[in-house]
């Protein structure tokens, strides 16, 4: 009889709760007898109880703190949200406080989907956690109308304390010569960085990268391109992608220069793209040692889902000019770069040259010669042409010997230099006016015989820079091999 009477008690007090469970002060002194009623906070008699808590703002005993979680719990269910991960989380003390939270985060942008992705940051109070922490990105360059699509990037940021998490990861990029105005691109691109310790892997990625030869100064810009590096663990990620690509030839000093320009090259995956994409070079007939110089002039290359770019770049050339695998292998070598070409741009500087009366024979060992005809806009090409034909009076297989004629400015370059060989009536070959520095051509200009043409420059893998060029150079001229090859690559 008694247990019986004390179950429907308990049933009488749910139900009563149930029905004023929008009235905190109605659920917490109708709950309680009579005597308790006259202090409510005392923890003497009455230990069950807790003093007011700061969070909330409502003192509940151990009965009450459960209805009202079944009853925001139940709350949360009627609008799609599944509570389960809540179950070891302080959760407010009202259902009304959890509808104002669910509406702030409407208010934001947030759906409910995105709120059953992290569930947790109904945990967070609006007050104390989410304004402030909201306050702060926008402070730092995170545009107001995107400030819920970063929460939804991280949710996480909503529980960070704004002073011990949040400002001295900002100040350790602003360390790192990230410009202020970038810093909420930044995050925004990888706002995971908020939660890294600034110790850990930061630092010593970093480090590594300086330790290899990247200037320090370029730290700043390589986060702004490619903030993901700064989360990448030295010893499985980024040294391995640097030792590999040093194996093949390619001199750390060039490494360091292409990283610092080319950052997202870290991001790709070394056993599953970049080295089958190097066997793939391989087995189209690039020469192990021209890797490295291929590497450097399109570090992208490394990247791309190459096998079918370059079966669908050969069968072109080869359907238009037939040009064999070999003659293909020497096109990727000088220009890699046609590999994400568009065949119908491909298509106009080859019939520009057919229309003007070359063979296809002839046409495809300019294009082998110099691939960049290729990328070349087809009215730059027209100009130099009637300019080679009606001015200098030159024959077309002087094109054919230098297809590079027509990557050379019009009126900057071919027009002032021919003036002046014609004024001292100097006859020579389209390269050897041409393909010089300003400086080299007043030195031909004005010497006593005609120096012999080179080839360019050539790169051995492992080795240095040899340029197959005579010894003669002014001292302005001089630079180092390794920045001779990137200047002659990259700058491509």
């Amino acid at each position: 009889m008694f247990r019986r009477k004390v179950t429907l008690d308990s049933v009488a007090r749910i139900i009563l709760l149930l029905e004023t469970y929008q009235n905190p002060q109605k659920i917490y002194t109708t709950c309680l007898p009579i005597k308790q009623r006259q202090r409510p906070f005392s923890t003497k008699k009455f230990p069950e109880y807790e003093m007011p808590s700061v969070t909330w703002g409502m003192v509940q005993g151990r009965k009450e703190k459960l209805v009202s979680r079944l009853i925001i719990c139940d709350y949360l269910k009627s609008i799609g949200i599944v509570p389960n991960e809540l179950e070891d989380l302080e959760l407010p003390s009202t259902v009304e406080i959890m509808r104002q939270r669910v509406e702030f985060l409407h208010k934001l942008g947030l759906t409910i989907d995105d709120i059953n992705e992290y569930p947790l940051m109904l945990g967070y109070s609006v007050r104390k956690n989410i304004i402030p922490v909201l306050a702060y990105l926008e402070k730092i360059g995170i545009e107001r109308s995107r400030l819920g699509e970063f929460v939804k990037l991280y949710p996480q940021c909503l529980h960070a304390s704004v002073v011990v998490e949040l400002v001295p990861v900002v100040k350790f990029l602003r360390g790192l010569d990230v410009e202020k105005h970038d810093i909420g691109y930044v995050l925004m691109k990888y706002p995971e960085l908020l939660g890294f310790k600034l110790e850990g892997t930061m630092s010593t990625s970093v480090a590594y990268l300086v330790s290899i030869g990247v200037n320090p100064r370029d730290i700043g810009p390589m986060v702004t391109q490619y903030p993901y590096f700064l989360g990448m663990r030295v010893g499985t990620m980024i040294k391995p992608f640097v030792d590999y690509l040093v194996s093949l030839g390619l001199p750390k000093k060039i490494l360091a220069r292409m990283l610092e320009k080319r950052t997202y090259i870290l991001g790709y995956d070394l056993e599953e793209t970049v080295k089958l994409n190097v066997n793939c070079l391989l087995s189209f007939g690039i020469s192990r040692e021209a890797l490295p110089s291929v590497i450097a002039q399109y570090p992208q290359i490394l990247g791309l889902p190459l096998k079918a770019k370059l079966s669908s770049q050969q069968y072109f050339l080869n359907l238009k000019l037939k040009i064999d695998p070999d003659g293909f292998a020497r096109v990727i070598q000088r220009m890699p770069q046609i590999v994400s070409l568009q065949q119908h741009v491909i298509s106009k500087p080859i019939e520009f040259l057919l229309d003007r009366g070359f063979s296809v024979e002839d046409v495809a060992k300019m294009i082998i010669k110099c691939p960049q005809l290729v990328a070349l806009h087809v009215n730059l090409m027209k100009n130099g042409y009637y300019f080679f034909k009606s001015d200098m009076g030159r024959p077309m297989k002087e094109l054919v010997d230098f297809p590079d004629y027509f990557t050379y400015s019009l009126e900057s370059r071919i027009k002032p230099r021919y003036e002046r060989l014609r004024s001292k009536e100097i006859k020579c070959s389209l390269a050897w006016f041409l393909n010089c520095s300003d400086q080299r051509f007043e030195e031909r200009l004005y010497g006593d015989y005609i120096e012999p043409e080179s080839s360019g420059p050539s790169f051995c893998m492992g080795g240095k820079l040899e340029m197959s060029c005579s010894n003669i150079a002014s001292e302005d001229e001089k630079e180092s091999d390794d920045e001779t090859l990137y200047r002659r690559t990259v700058s491509l």
